[in-house]
């Protein structure tokens, strides 16, 4: 089975990159940056249950 840590930093990504988009879309800053953060916090947490994958064999 896949990391927990997988599933919710890919959400977290998708989630970033909407809020990114609806900020620029709609001319919100403070939106948009916010949108970024989710997005760089959902891939290192994405990444960190990718290497809790490797290191369990999967």
């Amino acid at each position: 089975m896949v990391d927990r840590n997988r599933i919710i930093g890919s959400a977290k990504s998708i989630i970033g990159t909407l809020k990114q988009g609806l900020g620029r879309a709609v001319g919100d800053a403070k939106l948009e940056a916010e949108g970024a953060a989710d997005r760089a916090e959902g891939k290192v947490q994405n990444a960190v249950g990718g290497v809790k994958d490797v290191l369990k064999g999967k």
